[in-house]
């Protein structure tokens, strides 16, 4: 049954085109002359504003969620780029009933980092924030490689929240998220780095948290510290110095395997002396100079 949803900015935009050519000169001119309201026709997938004088304007989705956008995204990747998480969302929120993934999952992400970047309480809130959106970007395009990417970043941050138990229940369908992204975009860095730390988490799992996996699945998630290693690699050639975070990770990895210790040394100096901007990268840092101190005796 179709169901009535209020009109999203950039399909409004595209009203008002149309709407002038019926005479009315202003957004507001045309909302004192309509009802704002849509109706999603699931069948025809098109969109349809009510109310309008002798007939009404039908719209596609693609043309109402698309190419409008390009500018946004373009903004809003180039406040990414400067680290400006709290610009990014704001510019953003708006856009929360987009019929376009690529907008939902960019604000999903936004929340995230904004989160990040509040700690305390107010990460919570929007790490739960995000989930949402990440379940929304998901629904809209399942074949949009970034929209499982975040979906499962999401989906294991807000277990994070709910105990060890939940963490470990959610596990295979984090991965499996992760492996759909790569599917659908093998040179994802970023991706790459998750299914990474993924493996890693598990190969270094305590005993006592093995015994409560063991009890939840009868083949518990398992990995090891050279299939950590071999994402955590592939990701810093993808992507070289995309996430101070990844090499702190390929240093932990060799250190367990006991193999390259140089190369671990060499990586965590590298990962400490890292201009940090990011809640992330700050915390990437810290851990550096620690291993680096019981490692290596190495003070910084």
């Amino acid at each position: 049954m179709a169901t009535p949803t209020r009109i999203t900015s950039n399909v409004a935009r595209r009203f008002l085109f149309f709407s002038r050519r019926q005479g009315f000169n202003s957004w507001r001119h045309l909302s004192n002359n309509v009802n704002k309201l849509l109706i999603h026709d699931k069948t025809k997938a098109t969109l349809r504003l009510l109310s309008f004088p002798a007939t009404f304007v039908s719209l596609s989705v693609m043309a109402a969620s698309g190419e409008d956008n390009k500018g946004l995204i373009a903004e809003v990747e180039a406040l990414y780029e400067k680290k400006d998480f709290h610009a990014m969302y704001d510019l953003l929120l708006p856009h929360k009933d987009s019929g376009d993934a690529d907008v939902v999952w960019r604000l999903a992400r936004a929340a995230t980092e904004k989160g990040k970047a509040l700690g305390g309480d107010d990460r919570k809130n929007h790490i739960y924030e995000a989930f949402e959106y990440s379940k929304k970007a998901l629904q809209l395009d399942e074949n949009n490689f970034a929209c499982h990417k975040w979906y499962g970043i999401l989906l294991d941050y807000t277990a994070e929240y709910e105990g060890t138990k939940q963490r470990i229940s959610n596990a295979f369908k984090v991965k499996e998220h992760f492996m759909k992204a790569i599917e659908l975009n093998p040179k994802d860095a970023t991706t790459m780095y998750c299914l990474g730390y993924w493996c890693f988490l598990f190969a270094d799992m305590p005993w006592y948290q093995r015994k409560v996996a063991s009890v939840i699945f009868a083949s518990p998630p398992e990995s090891t510290y050279e299939e950590a290693l071999k994402y955590f690699e592939e990701a810093e050639k993808a992507e070289p110095g995309f996430y101070n975070q990844n090499n702190v990770m390929r240093a932990k990895s060799m250190i367990k395997l006991k193999t390259d210790k140089d190369q671990a040394k060499d990586i965590l100096m590298k990962a400490a002396e890292f201009n940090a901007v990011t809640e992330d990268d700050k915390n990437a840092v810290k851990e550096a100079k620690e291993l680096l101190s019981k490692e290596f005796k190495i003070k910084l």
